[in-house]
């Protein structure tokens, strides 16, 4: 499959198929379905550890959803998210900026009969701290998709990442060069916050590895302290 600007996007999980609706004329990004949101799951889906035999599973720990809790940030039209509760992360909230909202819960209501069940969602802009506190951090998962695009909301992003995750929680980027500044600027950040790994591309789902598009695992460095 290729990323499409069509109106439905339909992403298909295990048995599972899902249908998103997307609003390319909207003057918010949030409203569209951006590709690493699809590569991200399809990643997942392929080392499912429920369907992956353990011994040819380089991620079945890193991708044992269960008893976890998950929230995305910048979760959009809601793609990876659902997706990933699919795959096992029930306990999951949604999460973007007040404009993206009724396009998130429109999302949601039309996959119900899918998900069995109304994700959780809230209102987050990650410098607001009142905001990050009401989401009751630590998070096992922090889940992301193509969200670096702005230089000015890079260090909030950070921050709120770094403030959500889990000491030994794990954050699954979904990447894609979007703004050369912010770019520069997330990538000079990181390594002060977190432990990076890159996914190597013959690892993606065969039919989403798409060449601009790359999937992080990022983990919390030991020696620094929150909001370092």
């Amino acid at each position: 499959m290729k990323f499409t600007k069509s109106p439905e996007i339909e992403l298909s999980v295990h048995d599972t198929r899902l249908s998103i609706q997307q609003d390319n004329a909207s003057m918010h990004v949030g409203t569209s379905v951006w590709p690493c949101s699809l590569v991200l799951v399809k990643f997942a889906e392929r080392w499912d550890p429920l369907r992956c035999a353990a011994a040819d599973n380089p991620y079945r720990d890193l991708l044992n959803f269960t008893g976890k809790r998950g929230i995305e940030l910048g979760t959009g039209c809601g793609a990876a998210a659902m997706g990933l509760y699919l795959l096992g992360l029930h306990d999951v909230v949604l999460t973007d900026i007040a404009p993206v909202m009724p396009a998130l819960k429109h999302n949601l209501k039309r996959n119900k009969s899918a998900l069995k069940k109304t994700l959780k969602t809230a209102q987050l802009y990650w410098g607001n701290e009142e905001q990050l506190k009401s989401m009751k951090p630590p998070f096992d998962f922090v889940i992301a998709a193509d969200v670096v695009y702005l230089e000015e909301t890079v260090a909030p992003l950070i921050k709120a990442i770094d403030y959500l995750v889990a000491e030994n929680g794990v954050v699954l980027l979904g990447y894609q060069l979007r703004s050369p500044e912010a770019h520069e600027m997330f990538w000079q950040m990181c390594p002060d916050f977190f432990e990076v790994e890159k996914i190597p591309h013959e690892h993606l789902h065969p039919d989403y590895a798409y060449e601009e598009s790359d999937i992080y695992v990022f983990r919390k460095k030991k020696n620094t302290s929150q909001n370092s």
